[in-house]
């Protein structure tokens, strides 16, 4: 098949090198032309894909879409405001959409920007993790061995991860619907508990390791934050894998205490370098469009989250800025979603 790939950070061409090692080809975009630049018809692999493949570079939307079974749009949350209505504007109507991660219902968002067409696809994450190392180069720790797919309209989601699989070879069980795909994601939790508790070493620049600074302490408040999502996403029929499933899914360490787990990830992986910088996607992608995102859908039915609440006002007071603005749910009724999510 013929991928176009809206995105070229480290996730985008990082899917390009896994469909094209499959015999697919891809077509990358980038929205500011930054992340294609240095692309010369070909990537190289480094980890769990090794090689050189072929990936083409279109300037414009109508050039990606040209041609194109399928697309992909993976991009940070908080680009999505601003990306989505152009991309709903060129894309052909009956060109299937997946979205990866599908945070804070962007595949409705989508959908209702486009009007009526081809099924949208919401992956609860990434098919792959990885790093660009160069302007041609890009190194992929890891290829998820499977992930939930959910679907704009719900009944949709087979035939989604049926070409999700085919395009990337993982798995891609399917999940109700979007909102079920938007729970999945644990970056939200572990990220913000993350940057909250080392929001000095951030601020200072300093090295440090991400997962070996998931101390007991700060398990402790990611299970908390975990419990609360749990919660909430019980009300609406949900029932997301937890902390300690995602973090065996995705790393492949046995299942046990979760501070025990993150050791042993770091012990395996080597230092994962945390954020230095205090713009990091943990806050200004995380908490709008994950934790406020939860406390949003939490109001509008009446389910208490306290601890998610007070992490949300914390981080907001030591970055100095709100992180609950979230132009994706402008607009949509949230205590109406199921038959809104089923029916697209």
């Amino acid at each position: 098949m013929r991928l176009a790939i809206l995105g070229a950070g480290a996730i985008g061409p990082g899917c390009a090198v896994l469909a094209a090692s499959l015999g697919h080809q891809a077509v990358l975009w980038s929205p500011s032309g930054a992340g294609t630049a240095g692309i010369d018809g070909v990537l190289q692999a480094e980890g769990q894909v090794e090689g050189t493949f072929p990936v083409s570079v279109a300037t414009t939307l109508a050039e990606a879409f040209a041609g194109a079974d399928v697309a992909l749009l993976t991009v940070p949350a908080y680009a999505l405001p601003a990306l989505l209505p152009p991309i709903a504007a060129a894309i052909p109507k009956a060109l299937p959409l997946l979205i990866a991660p599908a945070a804070s219902l962007a595949p409705l968002a989508f959908a209702r920007l486009r009007g009526p067409g081809a099924p949208v696809g919401a992956m609860a994450t990434t098919p792959v993790t990885g790093r660009r190392t160069g302007p041609d180069r890009v190194r992929i720790a890891a290829i998820r061995a499977w992930v939930e797919m959910g679907a704009l309209p719900g009944a949709a989601a087979p035939d989604l991860a049926a070409l999700a699989e085919s395009l990337f070879g993982n798995r891609w069980p399917v999940v109700p619907d979007a909102l079920a795909a938007a729970f999945i994601n644990t970056n939200p939790i572990a990220h913000a508990a993350l940057a909250l508790a080392n929001v000095t070493r951030i601020e200072q620049r300093e090295t440090w390791g991400q997962y070996g600074l998931m101390t007991p302490a700060v398990c402790r408040l990611m299970e908390t934050l975990c419990a609360e999502r749990d919660a909430l996403a019980a009300r609406f029929g949900h029932h997301p894998p937890s902390l300690v499933e995602a973090l065996h899914r995705t790393n492949g360490v046995p299942r046990g205490p979760l501070h025990e787990m993150t050791q042993a990830i770091e012990q395996g992986r080597g230092v994962i370098a945390g954020p230095t910088d205090m713009q990091t996607r943990y806050v200004t992608e995380d908490v709008p469009y994950g934790l406020a995102f939860y406390l949003a859908l939490a109001e509008a039915i009446g389910q208490p989250m306290p601890v998610t609440a007070a992490a949300v006002t914390v981080i907001e007071t030591l970055w100095g800025r709100g992180l609950r603005d979230n132009p994706l749910l402008a607009g949509l009724d949230l205590a109406d979603l199921p038959g809104t999510l089923n029916r697209g």
